[in-house]
């Protein structure tokens, strides 16, 4: 049975890499490699791998789980921590890069109802595993150089040791809310991000991307292909949409009744 929402939604909580941004496949991924290749590696991670890895959370544990998987000779290194952050550093500093080229736009649909939710004075909110620089430069790139003022809270990188699935990143963001779940919604892309804002008690938006169409969206409020904007809607892959078109507030406080 599906839990009635009880007052009109306080907060929306959004996810980042996937979510805002298609910036996995050629932002993320090309980074790394961009690094690999400073750092002297032979390592190289194609598309399909690289959909593979995202099953973990983390650029650095991403890393490490590479190497455990396909060049544990490398687990030898001395100061293994310290040079799998350097490598990882070295990522950022390409990823940045390629942000501040303007080439990594957000989805549809996310500039218009963040601007919608400021209007409305619902607060906005970020959880994600990513490193703050990624989440302050995709804001700026994207919604000009003042947006990062326009979240309440900024959850990012490594401030709770334990990353998506686990609820932490979002009761961390919560706490600093100063709101309870039910009185919010996240937005993610994949199953992982669906379970630690599930585990968290909030209702979840999904909208799928390419490397996540066709993970396990159980327990989602709704699937969506986007967002959606006026002159093109989503698509409803799951879920009761109130014969709605677009993610806006009024879809917002209707979700789940």
């Amino acid at each position: 049975m599906e839990r009635i929402r009880d007052s009109k939604i306080s907060a929306v909580l959004f996810d980042v890499d996937g979510t805002l941004a298609d910036t996995e496949r050629d932002g993320h991924r090309l980074a790394f490699n961009a690094a690999f290749n400073d750092f002297g590696l032979a390592w190289h991670w194609n598309a399909a791998l690289y959909g593979e890895l995202l099953k973990i959370t983390g650029g650095k544990e991403r890393i490490r789980y590479y190497m455990e998987s396909y060049a544990p000779d490398k687990l030898k290194i001395n100061e293994l921590e310290n040079w799998i952050a350097n490598l990882h550093s070295t990522k950022t500093k390409h990823f940045v890069a390629l942000l501040k080229s303007g080439l990594i736009p957000l989805r549809p649909g996310v500039a218009r109802l963040i601007q919608e939710l400021r209007v409305a004075k619902i607060k906005i909110a970020i959880a994600t595993t990513t490193t703050p620089i990624n989440v302050i430069t995709l804001l700026k790139s994207t919604l000009g150089e003042n947006s990062p003022t326009w979240f309440d809270v900024i959850a990012a990188g490594d401030i709770v040791s334990k990353k998506k699935p686990a609820p932490d990143i979002y009761l961390w963001a919560l706490e600093r809310l100063g709101l309870l779940a039910h009185q919010c919604v996240a937005v993610e892309d994949s199953e992982c991000g669906l379970r630690a804002a599930l585990a968290a008690g909030l209702d979840t938006i999904v909208t799928v991307s390419d490397y996540t169409e066709k993970q396990n969206f159980n327990g989602a409020s709704v699937v969506l292909s986007d967002l959606g904007e006026p002159l093109k809607p989503f698509t409803v892959l799951s879920g009761n949409i109130h014969g709605g078109k677009l993610v806006d507030v009024k879809m917002l406080n209707n979700l789940n009744i």
